[in-house]
């Protein structure tokens, strides 16, 4: 079996999507598919410089290969003439296409190059079919969607979803379609009790004291606008903790200062440390030294950071929106709330408070994740469904 993978960008600095393709890459490699991941040399879309990679030829790593296309015309929308003609070209080479992003030029491009070369093709939305992402900017996807999301929703084999509740409340645009929920992988950390303690030496983390850690996008549907003040309310009350804000926003660095100066004006700022983006050893020792993570995002697909933090043995505090809120409840594998500030504070408090506790939905959390989203596991199940598609095996559901 030979499967692109099709994706505007793979820099690790836009977070969950890239990591999750090749997670899955990887897997899917080890369970002998042949994949080959198109992808641009976007590497953030406030100037910085491209990914410093090999261009429009294959690189060989962990099992699978990408192809690196240099974005032109607009480098803003990580779109790419080039990886378009290779795919013309090259599409008959191949068995299937797994197209992730919509309301992208170029996922969009690439599955009307697909259906015109008779190559079968899934969405995965990335929640761009989420309500409330489509409030934003309505007029324009409105537009967007008539003139090319819902032919390509139409022509989909299928459309891939990380959840049950993000398939249910997506829009579908009049379309009927066969979904997939299938939910992303992440990968254990190697537990280390040193890196532990150097990373709190390394940020001046005091040792004595509970570590929060909000680690993803800084973004205004993550909820920082309720997680900062039910700090502060906490703060103000005598709550003992240390505060990590982890990430970044290479589309929106306004946002990103503004958050800055707000910790930087607020009694938090002594109790704080903004990392700004992790990857690598640090991301795993943050990950291990946490006590508590916390994203009360407004809306959520799947939520790749939760998952990371319950495989690395970590309690979350989540929000009703973040759609695998009912298996973090369900496994006891942390607190949901809801998106207001009261919620919050009353959840931070009673997990704060509660070490033994915590630690007991920690260890849950940790079992949980391993078992439901290990990547052998889920490549699996993507395996039966390209085969499902591809007329192997009978299409169930």
């Amino acid at each position: 079996m030979r499967i692109l993978q099709i994706i505007p960008s793979i820099s690790l600095i836009y977070g969950g999507p890239s990591q999750m393709v090749m997670g899955l890459s990887s897997a899917l490699a080890r369970e002998n598919v042949k994949v080959t991941i198109l992808t641009t040399d976007s590497n953030g879309d406030s100037g910085q410089k491209p990914l410093d990679v090999p261009l429009n030829c294959p690189v060989k790593q962990d099992g699978y290969e990408i192809i690196y296309f240099r974005c032109s015309p607009f480098r803003r929308y990580k779109f790419s003439l080039l990886l378009l003609k290779w795919l013309n070209n090259h599409a008959h080479e191949f068995d299937l296409a797994h197209i992730h992003a919509l309301f992208s030029p170029i996922s969009s491009a690439a599955a009307t190059v697909c259906r015109q070369k008779n190559l079968p093709y899934i969405l995965r939305p990335l929640g761009t079919l989420d309500p409330a992402d489509l409030r934003k900017k309505k007029q324009l996807k409105q537009l967007y969607a008539t003139i090319l999301e819902r032919a390509n929703l139409a022509g989909a084999a299928a459309i891939h979803f990380t959840s049950d509740q993000e398939a249910k409340i997506s829009e579908r645009f009049g379309v009927s379609t066969h979904d997939l929920v299938i939910p992303l992988g992440v990968i254990p950390p190697v537990k280390e009790g040193e890196r532990e303690n150097a990373i709190r030496t390394q940020f001046g983390i005091p040792f004595d004291v509970p570590l929060v850690l909000f680690m993803s996008r800084i973004d205004p549907k993550k909820g920082l606008n309720l997680l900062i003040p039910a700090l502060e309310k906490l703060l103000a009350e005598g709550g003992n903790f240390y505060f990590v804000l982890a990430g970044t926003n290479p589309q929106d660095p306004n946002y990103e200062e503004k958050i800055r100066l707000q910790i930087q004006n607020s009694p938090l700022r002594s109790h704080t440390k903004i990392t700004g983006f992790v990857t690598g050893e640090v991301k795993s020792a943050l990950l291990q030294a946490a006590d508590l993570f916390v994203l009360p995002s407004y809306y959520e697909n799947f939520g790749i950071a939760v998952a990371e933090a319950m495989v690395a043995g970590v309690p979350v505090i989540i929000s009703d929106q973040v759609h695998i809120w009912h298996q973090v409840r369900d496994s006891e594998s942390g607190w949901v709330g809801t998106t207001d500030v009261e919620s919050l504070v009353e959840l931070l408090r009673e997990a704060l408070q509660n070490p033994a506790e915590c630690r007991r939905r920690g260890l849950l959390a940790q079992e949980y994740a391993l078992q439901n989203f290990s990547w052998e596991a889920i490549a699996r199940q993507m395996i039966q469904a390209y085969n499902q598609i591809l007329g192997v095996a009978p299409i169930v559901g």
